[in-house]
């Protein structure tokens, strides 16, 4: 077994309206931020996950996403799966 590190990252669908996004965004536009024309605010999460693989962590970080940590009608995610050193208990 090995210990991995699942980073999420969850975000409104495109077609959602992202009401602190632009909030966000008209307020770098105060301060001068001319070059940001969109800005999307989410949230990250991340599962330190014992697999046997990569891949199975990454399996147990998108049934998680999938049955709690994301809402499949308004969000997307995107998992990056690293190895990491196994902690002992």
């Amino acid at each position: 077994m090995a210990q991995f590190e699942a980073d999420i990252t969850i975000t409104l669908r495109p077609s959602i309206l992202d009401p602190q996004g632009k909030a966000t965004s008209h307020a770098l536009d105060q301060l001068g931020f001319d070059s940001v024309k969109d800005v999307r605010i989410g949230k990250n999460i991340r599962l330190t996950i014992v697999a046997d693989s990569a891949d199975k962590a990454r399996e147990t970080a998108r049934e998680a996403c999938e049955k709690l940590l994301a809402n499949p009608v308004m969000e997307d995610f995107r998992i990056d799966v690293r190895e990491t050193e196994l902690e002992s208990s």
